[in-house]
């Protein structure tokens, strides 16, 4: 990006060009603008109004709209000129990768999701192989989709472990060969844009604060109760990853003389639960509301591991919300039990809620940091934004 001054010449019809292009994003057709209108709706005048638009034409990034006015009334004389955003300029790409899934959700540029795609996978994979799946999800995706490679304007990537801001996992022990693994630079070898790489509680906050539980909640903690268990925290609106990006990293209080790991803690037998996967879990819970007592008793010592962890949390950040997926999602059981146990030990207790999103709030988060990072592009003051393909 060069940089700006007061004596550039160009920097008040880019900051005006931003303006008029957030306008138009926001309104989706048929409510498409009219030059009045878009002059009401920026204060500019009309001829600035008039020349960012054919620019942001030019860019490709706006339309003028076919359709007539809401309404249909008829008209006479020649009808004004209506204008749109271009949503379909380019595509957004929101990607999972979990212990036993791959998953791969698509969108246009104002987030409407246009197609989605899962994929099982071994929770032995090495590194390489989970890889492959999830490029080969992708593939697919695109495929179905008749969404051309060179149309995806950033990938979001949603992983367990401590994440580094180049897309490196520094630490991720819910996945075989996943600790030092450059994820984001092999990620890019397959893309043409930017792929941002982010720890997958972190994402599942993003979705839910987005589009599921904790929608116009500023200060909320979410919790992905799994394998590893994690949690992210928004704090005022924003996502709080901490100085190194291990903020919410409560899987690791078994390090701190705490070894009784998931697969023993909700175990029913003298064996570690195998597969541990959201559906051998629902089983568990499932008899456990049934009347089974050792299944009651592995409920029972779930539930102490997560509010222990989650008390911690609560209890430093003092969210208004908190929101429980992963293995819990879907499974109302846990609520009831866990907001009481918050009552005994939390001052003032948040709010608790079941993820609304389910197994998609990963890919969905990811989707979000594509999303955000779309949207900084294009409302960038650079004087070399890259027109839309």
């Amino acid at each position: 990006m060069s940089r700006l001054t007061g004596r550039d010449p160009s920097l008040l019809r880019r900051i005006n060009s931003t303006v008029v292009l957030r306008a138009l994003r926001g309104t989706t057709a048929p409510e498409a603008l009219t030059l009045t209108e878009l002059v009401h709706a920026t204060e500019l005048s009309r001829p600035t109004v008039e020349g960012v638009v054919e620019d942001l034409i030019e860019a490709g990034l706006v339309a003028e709209a076919t359709h007539d006015p809401p309404g249909g009334a008829a008209r006479r004389g020649r009808p004004a000129r209506r204008f749109r955003f271009r949503a379909e300029a380019g595509q957004l790409l929101g990607l999972e990768i979990g212990p036993h899934r791959v998953a791969a959700v698509l969108s246009d540029l104002t987030g409407r999701l246009t197609g989605s795609l899962t994929r099982q996978v071994a929770e032995t994979a090495e590194a390489d192989a989970r890889l492959e799946r999830i490029r080969g999800t992708v593939a697919e995706l695109l495929r179905r989709t008749g969404t051309a490679r060179d149309t995806l304007r950033a990938v979001g990537v949603g992983t367990p472990g401590i994440v580094e801001a180049d897309g490196t996992v520094r630490l991720g022990t819910a996945l075989p060969g996943w600790t030092g693994l450059a994820l984001g630079e092999r990620l890019r070898r397959s893309f043409r844009c930017p792929v941002l790489v982010e720890n997958d509680a972190n994402a599942a906050a993003l979705a839910e604060h987005w589009k599921g539980a904790a929608r116009g909640v500023d200060d909320v903690v979410m919790v992905l109760a799994g394998l590893s268990p994690g949690a992210g925290s928004l704090i005022g609106g924003r996502l709080h990853r901490g100085f190194g990006g291990a903020a919410g990293e409560i899987g690791a209080l078994h390090l701190l003389g705490r070894e009784v790991r998931p697969e023993r803690l909700l175990s029913t037998t003298d064996e570690p639960l195998h597969p541990l996967d959201e559906a051998a879990v629902a089983r568990v819970f499932a008899q456990a509301r049934g009347g089974d007592d050792q299944a009651r008793r592995a409920m029972d010592r779930f539930l102490a591991r997560l509010v222990h962890d989650v008390a911690a949390l609560v209890l430093a950040l003092d969210p208004e919300l908190l929101v429980v997926g992963g293995w819990a999602s879907g499974l109302d059981g846990v609520l009831d039990p866990l907001r009481a146990e918050l009552e005994r030990y939390c001052l003032r207790p948040p709010r608790v809620a079941l993820s609304r999103l389910g197994e998609t709030a990963v890919a969905t988060g990811a989707l979000r940091v594509a999303l955000d990072h779309a949207e900084s592009e294009l409302f960038t003051l650079s004087e070399e934004a890259e027109p839309a393909r």
